[in-house]
């Protein structure tokens, strides 16, 4: 099953005014990448954020939220949002805006 590419340009369009956006097709889906670091993705239908330790623990007891365990295992401080999740443009500002506010504070990777 490919990526949702409605999902994919939804995001295109929360992050058009940062600077630093790269995208990646990778494990089937495309990720957003953010001075090097992986900051949301689309794979299947589904949302994937990297919002770190303790807000990954506070995400999951949200609505629609799961662990991201892509590929096959559990990737720490990422979540999983199903299409309930980030049904409206707020609920996925708001997804994007916790990722952003994370991968901010970490040091850009060199190239």
């Amino acid at each position: 099953m490919a990526f949702d590419e409605s999902l994919a340009e939804r995001i295109r369009q929360g992050l058009a005014r940062k600077k630093g956006i790269e995208e990646k097709k990778m494990f089937g889906g495309i990720f957003f990448m953010k001075n090097g670091h992986m900051l949301v993705g689309v794979w299947k239908r589904s949302l994937i954020a990297q919002v770190g330790g303790k807000q990954c623990e506070d995400a999951l007891l949200e609505p629609h939220v799961r662990p991201c365990d892509i590929p096959r295992r559990v990737i720490k401080g990422w979540v999983l949002v199903a299409p309930e999740g980030v049904e409206s443009d707020e609920q996925l500002k708001a997804w994007i805006q916790r990722a952003v506010r994370f991968v901010g504070k970490l040091p850009a990777k060199e190239k």
